[in-house]
């Protein structure tokens, strides 16, 4: 994970240059169970001095949020609270599964970027409901791929959730992400897993509360991200020959 994020913060260099970027996160208020995410601000600050602008929207106020704002809001309205002037990125960790109107909510994310603006984009595609005011929806690395569809998928990922697990898997063809249903078979040999009905059963009996017989406590936490990018900086979009697909 944190040669993934050097990433983001590379390419973020390549495309500002010597100028400051100006960075857009959604959902940044923190709190206490937010202990293990990653504190971007300080991040970007580290890596670009007082030339940084970075703003910080929330639904409510918080540390971390400059802003209210809801990112399922009109385009009027997001130009009201962030202004006229685009992103060089956008940051959307742990958000688009609490949202009304997730697909609304990646169109806006994409009509803020700069061309050649970048969108970092974190959700869950298993973890336990987490109402944050509330919990709506799960994504696969291809059904976020397909959200965003507006962007070049620059990078795809897998990441552990698990606390202190920094670890993260990519599926590629030829060093580029895999996107298509021939990346399938890789994903579910490295992340299903079947018990028996006895396994099973003695799973539940171990635990220190009552638990359903369809009950999987054993379902690690796992996120989808990607890293896209908006045209207009550069060929997009080409797709190369491919061959087996392969993981890192």
């Amino acid at each position: 994970m944190a040669r993934e994020v050097e990433r983001v913060l590379e390419l973020l260099g390549q495309a500002v240059g010597r100028g400051g970027p100006r960075v857009l996160q959604i959902g940044a208020r923190t709190s206490v169970s937010d202990r293990n995410e990653l504190n971007w601000r300080a991040l970007l600050h580290k890596r670009f001095g007082d030339g940084l602008e970075f703003i910080g929207v929330d639904l409510v106020s918080g540390s971390n949020v400059d802003r209210i704002l809801d990112i399922c809001s009109t385009p009027i309205a997001l130009r009201r609270v962030l202004g006229e002037q685009p992103f060089d990125l956008v940051i959307c960790c742990h958000v688009l599964e609490h949202t009304r109107a997730p697909i609304r909510a990646a169109r806006n994310i994409e009509s803020m970027l700069k061309p050649g603006g970048l969108a970092y984009v974190s959700t869950p595609w298993s973890q336990a409901f987490h109402a944050a005011p509330d919990d709506y929806w799960r994504f696969s690395v291809r059904g976020l791929a397909l959200m965003f569809e507006r962007l070049e998928i620059l990078t795809a990922f897998y990441s552990g959730g698990d606390v202190g697990l920094d670890v993260a898997y990519r599926v590629e063809r030829n060093g580029h992400p895999q996107l298509d249903a021939r990346a399938g078979a890789v994903e579910q040999g490295l992340f299903q897993v079947v018990l028996d009905h006895k396994d099973n059963r003695d799973v539940l009996s171990r635990q220190a509360t009552e638990r359903l017989p369809v009950s999987r406590t054993y379902l690690p936490t796992l996120f989808v991200n990607i890293l896209g990018r908006r045209g207009g900086a550069g060929p997009v979009g080409r797709r190369r020959k491919v061959t087996s697909p392969k993981t890192r």
